[in-house]
Formats: C-alpha cells, sequence, structure tokens
C-alpha cells in the first residue's frame, strides 16, 4: 500500500499556559500543502522503517497501533523524504499518519485518533481532511471552511540553526509568553470568523513561538500574509497570483531552500 504523507503551515499559533500533563494550551490552523513524503506500508515478519535512518515517529505509531489493536506490529515501511526534516512542517507527523492510515485495519477513526495523539499533537491532524483548528494541545480538532485559492512560497533560510521545539517552548515560558492568553485565543477565533477571502488570512496573529527578519522580506515581495511554521525555521508567504509567488521564490533563492506550492485538501 503506498500513500502520500504532505507537509503542512501554521496559518497563526497563539500559545497559551503550560498544562499540568506538560504540554502547552494553544490555538493553531492546521493547513495541507502540496508537498509530501512516500509512504509505503506492506505487510512483513516484523516491523521495519527503511529509507529514512533518523525515523522514530513512525516506528512508534505502529507500535501503539499493534498494541491498541492486539496484534503483533508486522508491516515494512519504506519513507521517501521530499519534506525537509525537523522544519516546522511536520514531516515526521505526516509520514506516522499515513503510515496507521495504510497499516490500520481494526480501530474506527475515533480509536486511530487516539492513537495518532499519542504519537504527537499534531499527528490526528493529518488524518482528517481540510484546513483544521487545532486546540487543547493541538490535537483536539475542528473543520475550517477556509479559502484556499492562493500561492504559498516557501523558505528554509540557511543562515538559522534549528532549535529542539522543546527549547522553543522552554524560551516562551521564560519570556511570559503565556501573557493575556484568553484574550488572544478569543481574538483569534473572531478573526477565523469573518475570514472569506484569502486576504482575509493576513488578519491572523503572527506566530507565538518563532519569528525572522524573511516575515518581513516575503511581505515586501507581495505577500498578503506571511509567518513561520510551528516552531520554525521555515517561513511561508502567501500570494494571490502564481506570477508574483514565483517571482518571489527566484528573490528568495539567496537566502536558503525554496519550494512553490500551494493548499492541498487531502494527502
Amino acid at each position: 500500500m503506498r500513500g502520500s504523507a504532505p507537509a503542512k503551515i501554521n496559518l497563526g499559533l497563539v500559545v497559551g499556559p503550560l498544562r499540568e500533563d506538560g504540554k502547552h494550551e494553544l490555538l493553531t490552523v492546521y493547513q495541507r500543502i502540496g508537498i509530501a513524503d512516500r509512504i509505503d506500508v506492506d505487510e512483513s515478519d516484523r516491523l521495519a522503517v527503511q529509507g529514512f535512518p533518523q525515523d522514530t515517529l513512525v516506528r512508534g505509531a505502529l507500535e501503539a497501533l499493534a498494541g491498541v489493536a492486539g496484534i503483533e506490529p508486522r508491516w515494512r515501511v519504506r519513507i521517501e523524504k521530499r519534506i525537509p526534516v525537523a522544519a516546522g512542517l511536520g514531516g515526521g507527523s505526516s509520514d506516522a499518519a499515513t503510515a496507521l492510515r495504510l497499516a490500520n485495519t481494526t480501530l474506527d477513526d475515533s480509536a486511530l485518533h487516539g492513537v495518532a495523539a499519542r504519537v504527537g499533537a499534531d499527528v490526528p491532524f493529518f488524518l482528517r481532511q481540510g484546513p483544521q483548528l487545532g486546540t487543547g494541545d493541538g490535537s483536539d480538532l475542528e473543520p475550517l471552511d477556509l479559502p484556499q485559492d492562493y500561492w504559498v512560497v516557501l523558505v528554509s533560510p540557511r543562515d538559522v540553526r534549528k532549535e529542539s521545539t522543546a527549547a522553543v517552548y522552554r524560551a516562551f515560558d521564560e519570556r511570559g509568553g503565556a501573557d493575556g492568553w484568553e484574550q488572544r485565543r478569543e481574538a483569534f477565533r473572531a478573526v477565523l470568523r469573518d475570514v472569506r477571502r484569502p486576504r482575509d488570512l493576513a488578519r491572523l496573529p503572527p506566530n507565538d513561538l518563532a519569528s525572522s527578519p524573511h516575515v518581513a522580506t516575503l511581505r515586501e515581495l507581495g505577500a498578503f500574509h506571511a509567518d513561520v511554521s510551528g516552531a520554525g525555521p521555515t517561513v511561508y508567504g502567501l500570494f494571490h497570483h502564481r506570477a508574483h509567488a514565483v517571482a518571489a521564490r527566484r528573490k528568495l533563492r539567496r537566502l536558503g531552500d525554496t519550494w512553490l506550492t500551494a493548499p492541498a485538501w487531502y494527502g
């Protein structure tokens, strides 16, 4: 069995206080985009994950699936990576979700969601269709009706060292980033209620966890909305017209690796 494991961007990320379970409250819009890894899952006499030696999420997800389903984890998985690693684009989580979907033959949607949430907070998103509002630790999902007619330029800056997600959250706590959580959360929801056209996405709040000077560069090049995705370091810009996105990407290549893509609904 073969499946596509698409990347995501976060259209806004508002972060709140630390919870008793050690995770943070947050509010974010997950938007799937058209860059994807490829996952092959076949029956085997044991669990083997090939193609990406650094993988831990796919293996952990399938072990968790087998445990809940009461079966042995007997799958051979091959990962063909196209999404940049540790970039804030959810590649590992998407790989895990796709492997779960392909391997599962016994669990219903609710049970599979539970397995996915145990693997990572954004893994359940990749089991859903369309953009989703993530709440709680990010694994509680609500479908959103958002415009999908725009272009996305991604930049992975070569001059930025990727910090661990734990370090990014620690820095957030140390600077008192959770202050005003309730007001910021409600302001985010208010913006979402009024989104009708792509340009309305420009009113979404900036990422609470990460910032980049390249966001301003993308706006200068014509992006109507730009931000850092997840914990970074990838920066994205949204463009109304493909020609403008292509021109911006051309100028941004001096900063690092770049991609031109568009929103995707599923897989």
